[in-house]
């Protein structure tokens, strides 16, 4: 009897996608992180084993596309999509025909944007019960970085919806102020995300999501981050507002390169009264039905008024907003809700504006008033 299954749902896996430019340094991470004894019973999901350099880290094959690690981790190439590859992930582990892993790492090579990955763990109705987005990792190179963020907008995304930053060919940058500058420019784009070297744990790169290896809530202020973002808003009220009494005068001009930089950004929206079910639900539908393609990530926790000493956890990329999880407590004495959004070319009034026609508050004082009059989203009350 010891051994039957616990009645009640199985608890998620959390799983975390590891995501970089070209040439940022993805599979040297990789190979240093599946020898480490923290990732041990994981399932590393790659494209093409031939696109990876993981020969020495083969120990034998345990099915057609999957082989076994030195480490004891599982390596599976993608077959035909990931949705099939991920529930066949399951059936596999279900019957007992590969050991019972205890985490999944989808490693992106060859795609640039992590949000259709996103999407299929948050919409698909039983992947993403089995399933915890734990995260996206994104790697940056220190060398080339900051040439990359200018020219290309997919590695601005990339390091936009990260939860964790990872700079690698640190020891390869010759003058110490190019790479102080690109981790300003880094913590400016995401204030949210933990910049990490890539010599970092793997335990401190992988995981440190919004769910641990036992499916149960972990650290979720260190999941949202709300601070960081809030702080970043301040200091960047204070740069225009210097900009427009003191002129250019001090050492910002880099922020007048970064074009595709200026399209990002990261604020939070607060309440201090609990919300009830139905305005949350109505608010989050006509956001994601009317701004979906540029909300690149929304955060929060959010107390209900029908059960305000139980904070719900929201999670979405773009148009999809996984159903929200439960927390047992709230994980600190602070019991505002919060929302986090990760944006691209769309105003903090926009959203601004819908949140508080939603929760009966008064309007905001300087709205963007040429956005709002085209905007379906121009609620007034």
């Amino acid at each position: 009897m010891s051994d039957a299954r616990p009645a009640g749902p199985l608890p998620p896996i959390p799983l975390t996608v590891l995501t970089g430019f070209l040439g940022a340094g993805k599979t040297t991470l990789l190979n240093r992180l599946l020898q480490d004894a923290a990732l041990q019973d994981s399932v590393v999901i790659i494209n093409e084993f031939g696109e990876i350099g993981l020969d020495h880290l083969l120990v034998e094959t345990v099915d057609e596309g999957m082989v076994l690690l030195s480490a004891g981790c599982l390596c599976c190439t993608v077959r035909g999509d990931l949705i099939a590859t991920l529930e066949d992930l399951l059936r596999k582990r279900d019957n007992g025909r590969i050991a019972p892993f205890r985490r999944v790492i989808i490693e992106t090579t060859g795609l640039a944007d992590p949000a259709p990955i996103l999407h299929a763990m948050l919409y698909h109705p039983y992947l993403s019960m089995r399933y915890a987005v734990e995260g996206v990792v994104t790697v940056v190179d220190a060398v080339n970085g900051e040439a990359t963020l200018d020219a290309h907008p997919e590695a601005v995304k990339q390091a936009a919806v990260a939860e964790r930053i990872i700079l690698t060919k640190t020891d390869l940058v010759e003058i110490p102020a190019n790479l102080e500058r690109l981790r300003e420019r880094l913590r400016d784009l995401n204030p949210g995300a933990t910049l990490l070297d890539a010599d970092a744990s793997a335990d401190a790169i992988v995981a440190g999501g919004l769910f641990d290896l036992d499916g149960k809530i972990a650290d979720v202020g260190e999941w949202l981050k709300v601070e960081a973002v809030e702080e970043a808003e301040r200091k960047s009220h204070a740069h225009q507002h210097g900009h427009h009494h003191h002129g250019h005068d001090h050492d910002h001009h880099h922020h007048d390169v970064n074009r595709h930089d200026e399209r990002i950004r990261a604020f939070c929206l607060t309440s201090d009264q609990p919300i009830r079910q139905g305005t949350l639900d109505m608010f989050l539908d006509l956001l994601r039905s009317s701004q979906g393609a540029k909300l690149l990530r929304v955060k929060g926790l959010v107390a209900l008024a029908e059960d305000p000493e139980h904070p719900v956890v929201i999670h979405g990329v773009q148009h999809v907003i996984h159903v929200p999880a439960v927390l047992p407590r709230w994980p600190s004495e602070d019991r505002r809700s919060r929302l986090v959004f990760i944006v691209n070319d769309l105003e903090k009034s926009t959203v601004e504006t819908l949140w508080n026609a939603f929760l009966g508050k008064p309007q905001i004082d300087r709205p963007d008033a040429a956005a709002l009059a085209d905007n379906p989203l121009s609620l007034r009350r």
